[in-house]
This record gives structure tokens, C-alpha cells and sequence, in this order.
């Protein structure tokens, strides 16, 4: 194993130590933070150059506390400490928002000289400009105060909307019969009761094998509907101020609204464009959904001839049916393949040939035994170390992400991440499979893009609409037929058949458009909470997937409660799409050879390598040699 420098993080190992990770840790950065600024506050004599090193080091200190408390604050499986992790995100967010309004601080960077200055301190510059004129710096006294009290208010509502969502578990209770469509090993660990009954959870372990396989429709709809009322009606509330809150900041600092606050550091640029974007989305995508939507109409009515129409608790059953009926595709025989460690070593040893890297698993301290890290290296570099913490447990954030731990400096802190999700230990459907791939692409994006001089552009730190791609465009991996083979094995050995593959990615086209317009209904209720901010926030979102797609939402049902996506994403969800329009243009480069050594390597060197150090449509036309075009994407809808 080589042994470079910087040296990953050291966790703690017992109670004691993480009470002091979540608080000591982070009194010492904000004593840093203190000095640097008091140093900036009378930088009259200081060179632009040594601001901007101060500026930097500030930046790492900020990365360092709000990244552990992030991740801890989802993950740590001890209340107290996930309740002290969430108090320090809420001091370091009111921190940096009251460092945007600091004058004295401002006039350190809006009066520096630029001579001399390279082109990436000139940049870093641009950006910290920015950022105080966005931070409301150059307003009178009382609106000043009044941005600060907002923004303060708003990671407030974020962090208490999330913790509701993280809690939010429900259990419905249904007859053994009711399990009828289920694999038998879901069946076998889902005891029947003494009262004949048998508990499902909106976990993503029920949820997901229920809405895809239940026979019985009404135990399809009782889970799908326990799950869109998670955190209801705790955070309607919540979700009304915060909207009210945003609305309220963007106007005092001139934005027209919030997705035009939110997207001007954007590659879309403002909130006409992202109306526009979702528009044309839609129109591309609706001759296809018409014609898929009929197709499943027609198909539930074979099984309840009343139905009037498919609701989203119906969806993934019908597609699953009618692809094992029609395409010869029979998901419960494709999961037989996916169990869940081989699939973690495919997708470790499918990235670490794609991008020249080995992962040397790593004994190392850290926060629950399910935990598993690994270092990243190169040749004798240690490029990095990754976490994965892949299963449920209460508490713990209930869907799939990746999170910083540590940001990479170059040659002085090492960049750190880790996965939350929650996957099976036993078999996995292949779409968990593809998200699996799906967010190990941030994670190697965090790795591999964390090596940059700046705190501010390192890792994942490209414009946020961007950040997607990287990930969508690994998802094809998965379904690559050489790729699965390599760990794809049933009990008996057998690795998947190639022409069952063939057979899933010509089944995956059946379907796309109806998903895309699934999406524009999340998308849509994302940017027109944001600009519209409805008083009835339930008969709104009602509305706004209604018109999105004709896979109809459940009646009465409150999604936008545990809609996680509002707080960080807030406006701007349209970023899913939008960076799939690119993710298919990358993909054009590959031609036939996903691992082909002349492309992959030019992949690492303009996509992942740079972080955030250059604008993202210079990353792309790097790349590509071209700008980004719609073509790809109009395709892949139309199931080429």
C-alpha cells in the first residue's frame, strides 16, 4: 500500500471522540475563520494575491466543518449527535451569509488591484465579487440585517424539512395475500403475524420491490401513498415558509424570483430559461408518452377493467409487466442476478478500469460498522478515500446521495466522500443497480476532480446544473452487456446471458417518455413552488403533475412534504434533465467501446480532473470538440 501525504482523516472510535468531532472540530475552524477575516478587515497593504490565499484558507475551513456536519448529521446513527451536527451547519450557513454582508471584508476584495494576478486567481476574484453582491453586501443597513435574518431562517426550515423527511418512516400493515406477485425472498423476510398481517415500510427495500411486483393493486396504492405523505403534514409548514422566505430574499436583493437568484451562477441562467428548457422538453417527450400511456391504460384494464386511469402506484408494475410480457424481460429473473456485494465489487472494479485507479480497502474508524472505505490510488498516489454506507437504518438519510467529507487541497488535505444509501443485502432490482453506478459517478467526481489549489472550485464544485452528467453518463455502464457479465451471476454462477441484456435496453426504451414527463412533474413543482408560491400548496402540486404527465398522482396525496430535493436543489430540478441532454452527448464520444483508452483518458483529463476550475461548457467543448447539442438527447427519447 503506498503511503502518501496528505493523510486521510482520522475518525474517532468511541462516543467521547465524536461529541468532540461535532463540536470542538468545529470551534477551532471558526476561530480560523475569525483571525483570517480580522486580517482581511485591515488588508490595506496586502497584495490581492495573499487576499486571496486568506480567502482560500477560510473556504478549506469551511469545507472541512460543513461537510463532516452535513454527512453527520444524515448519517450518524446516535440522535444526539445528528441533533449537535445539525446546530453546526446551521452556525457555519448564518456564518457565511453574514461574511457576504461584511463591508468591511467586501471593500478587502472590491478594491483589490488585479495586476499580476494569474488566470485563476483572477477567476477565484470573479466568483468572490460575485458572491458578496448575491450575499445583498451593497444594500442599506436594514435590508442588510433583513437578508441576514432570511438566509439564517432558511437553512433553518432546510435542515428541519430534511430531519422530518430522515425521520419521516411510515409502516402500513396489509393481509399475507397481499404479497402475492413478491419474490420469495422478499416474502421470507416479511413474517406474517399473529393476526394474519404483514408490515411493509416506505424503506426503499419494501417500497420499491412492492410498487414494481404487487399483484393486488390497492397494497401497490396503500404503500405508495404512506410513502408520499412522508413528513406530511409536519413539514407543509415548513415548506410554506421557506418558499416565503426565498421569495422575500430574492426580491430584496432585485432577482425577479428565487429560480432567478438561484440560477444566475448557472449554466441555464435564469428563470425564463428554465420555463422555456422544461417546456421543450415537454413537448419532445409527449408523442411518446401519449402512445407508452396507452399501452398501460390498456394493460391495467386487463387486470381491473374499471380503472380509469394509471396512477404513479401502478406505474412501475405495468412497465414491469408488460416488458416481462411483451419483451421477454422478467425483472424477478433479472434481480436474480444482482446480488448485493458481487454487484459493489462490479461497480468497483468497472470504475477502477475506467479510470486507472485501484481501491485498496482501508480498516479505518468510522461512524456505523456497515461502513466500508476504500483509498483511491494511482500508481503509488493515494488519489483520495472513499466511504460507502449502502443499507437502512433509522435515522439515517432515506434515499441516495453522495457527500464531501473532506475537500482535496492540493498538497495539503487528501479529498474524502462518501455514499448514502440504501440498497438490499440481499438481491438488488437493476434499477438500484444503475443508481448504484449513478452516484458512484459523483463519488469519483469528488476523488478524481479534488486536487485543484482552490477550496472554491475543487471536486464536485462545477455549475450545479452540471454536476448531474458525469453521474447520468456512468449509468450506461450498467447496462453495457461485457460490463455485467463481469459480476452479473446468478446463485448457480451463470453470468448474465448477453441476449437477456439485449433485451433489457430494447425493453428500458418502452417507457422513457412516460419516466421524462414523471420528471418534469417533479421539475416542474420544483421551479413553480419557487416562482407561482400557491397558498394551497397540495391542490397546486396536484396540478403541476397533472399537467406533466398523464401517469396520474394518487388523490390527496401531499409528495412535496418529503420532497428532499426542494431544500437543496430548491428552484432548480429542471438540473436532472438539462445535464441528461449533456450526459448523451458525452456518451456519443464513446462510440462503441465504453472503455476505449484514447476517449476514457481525455474523459478524465477534461471532465473529471479540472473539478470546478473551468466553466462547464468549456469542460464539455474540451471534450467533445464541439458544443453540447439537444441531438443525443432527442434520440435517446425517441428509443434510439
Amino acid at each position: 500500500m503506498p503511503i502518501t501525504e496528505p493523510a486521510p482523516l482520522l475518525l474517532p472510535t468511541d462516543a467521547a471522540g465524536w461529541t468532540s468531532f461535532v463540536t470542538d472540530r468545529p470551534a477551532t475552524r471558526r476561530a480560523r475563520i475569525d483571525a483570517i477575516d480580522a486580517r482581511l478587515a485591515t488588508a490595506d497593504d496586502l497584495p490581492t494575491a495573499e487576499r486571496l490565499e486568506l480567502w482560500n484558507d477560510a473556504d478549506i475551513a469551511f469545507a472541512e466543518a460543513l461537510s463532516e456536519a452535513h454527512l453527520l448529521s444524515e448519517s450518524h446513527p446516535d440522535a444526539e449527535i445528528r441533533r449537535l451536527a445539525e446546530e453546526q451547519v446551521q452556525q457555519f450557513e448564518a456564518l457565511q451569509a453574514r461574511r457576504l454582508l461584511d463591508r468591511a471584508l467586501w471593500r478587502a476584495f472590491a478594491e483589490a488591484d488585479e495586476t499580476g494576478l494569474g488566470d485563476d486567481e483572477l477567476r477565484l476574484l470573479t466568483h468572490i465579487r460575485r458572491d458578496f453582491r448575491r450575499g445583498g453586501v451593497d444594500l442599506d443597513d436594514a435590508a442588510r440585517e433583513r437578508v441576514r435574518e432570511l438566509s439564517d431562517r432558511d437553512t433553518e426550515l432546510s435542515l428541519t424539512f430534511s430531519r422530518h423527511i430522515r425521520e419521516g418512516r411510515r409502516e402500513i400493515r396489509v393481509p399475507a395475500t397481499a404479497l402475492d406477485g413478491l419474490p420469495a425472498d422478499f416474502v421470507a423476510d416479511h413474517p406474517v403475524d399473529d393476526e394474519g398481517k404483514v408490515t411493509l415500510t416506505t424503506e426503499y427495500t419494501d417500497l420499491m420491490p412492492v410498487r414494481e411486483y404487487a399483484r393486488d393493486r390497492s397494497t401497490r396504492h396503500a404503500l405508495v401513498a404512506a410513502y408520499n405523505d412522508l413528513a406530511w403534514p409536519e413539514n407543509e409548514p415548513v415548506l410554506a415558509e421557506l418558499l416565503a422566505v426565498r421569495a422575500e430574499r430574492a426580491a430584496l436583493l432585485g432577482y425577479g424570483d428565487w429560480a432567478d437568484y438561484e440560477t444566475e451562477t448557472r449554466m441555464i441562467g435564469s428563470s425564463a430559461a428554465v420555463d422555456a428548457f422544461l417546456t421543450r422538453v415537454a413537448d419532445a417527450a409527449a408523442p411518446a408518452a401519449a402512445v407508452e400511456y396507452d399501452r398501460i391504460l390498456e394493460r391495467l384494464r386487463r387486470d381491473d377493467p374499471s380503472a380509469e386511469a394509471v396512477t404513479i402506484a401502478d406505474f412501475w408494475y405495468l412497465l414491469s409487466a408488460l416488458k416481462r410480457e411483451e419483451y421477454d424481460v422478467d425483472a424477478q429473473v433479472v434481480r436474480s442476478y444482482f446480488r448485493f456485494d458481487r454487484t459493489l465489487d462490479g461497480v468497483l472494479e468497472t470504475t477502477a478500469s475506467l479510470l486507472d485507479v485501484s481501491y485498496v480497502p482501508v480498516d479505518a474508524p468510522s461512524w456505523h460498522d456497515d461502513v466500508r472505505a476504500y483509498d483511491v490510488v494511482r500508481g503509488d498516489e493515494r488519489l483520495g478515500r472513499i466511504h460507502l454506507d449502502l443499507h437502512p437504518r433509522d435515522g439515517k438519510y432515506n434515499h441516495a446521495a453522495c457527500f464531501p467529507l473532506a475537500p482535496g487541497i492540493s498538497g495539503r488535505s487528501l479529498p474524502e466522500g462518501v455514499l448514502l444509501c440504501n440498497f438490499s443485502r440481499g438481491l438488488l432490482e437493476h434499477d438500484e443497480v444503475v443508481t448504484f453506478f449513478h452516484e458512484f459517478g459523483h463519488l469519483v467526481h469528488e476523488i478524481i476532480g479534488g486536487h485543484q489549489r482552490w477550496a472554491r472550485f475543487t471536486g464536485v464544485a462545477t455549475e450545479w446544473d452540471f454536476v448531474e452528467a458525469p453521474s447520468q453518463l456512468l449509468e450506461e455502464w450498467a447496462w453495457d452487456a461485457g460490463v455485467l457479465a463481469s459480476f452479473a451471476l446468478n446463485d448457480a454462477g451463470e453470468p448474465i446471458p448477453a441476449d437477456l441484456v439485449a433485451r433489457m435496453r430494447t425493453a428500458d426504451a418502452f417507457g422513457r417518455a412516460l419516466e421524462v414527463t414523471r420528471q418534469l412533474g417533479h421539475a416542474t413543482t420544483s421551479y413553480r413552488l419557487h416562482v407561482e408560491r400557491p397558498s394551497d400548496l397540495r391542490r397546486a402540486v396536484d396540478g403541476y403533475y397533472r399537467a406533466a404527465s398523464p401517469v396520474t398522482p394518487l388523490d390527496g396525496s401531499h409528495s412535496y412534504a418529503g420532497f428532499g430535493h426542494l431544500t437543496g436543489y430548491g428552484a432548480c430540478y429542471y438540473t436532472y434533465q438539462w445535464s441528461l441532454v449533456i450526459a448523451r452527448d458525452l456518451l456519443s464520444a464513446f462510440g462503441d467501446d465504453l472503455f476505449d483508452a484514447e476517449t476514457t483518458e481525455r474523459y478524465r483529463r477534461e471532465i473529471l480532473e479540472p473539478g470546478g476550475s473551468r466553466d462547464a461548457r468549456d469542460l464539455v467543448t474540451a471534450f467533445l470538440g464541439r458544443e453540447s447539442t439537444f441531438d443525443a438527447y432527442r434520440d435517446w427519447l425517441a428509443g434510439s
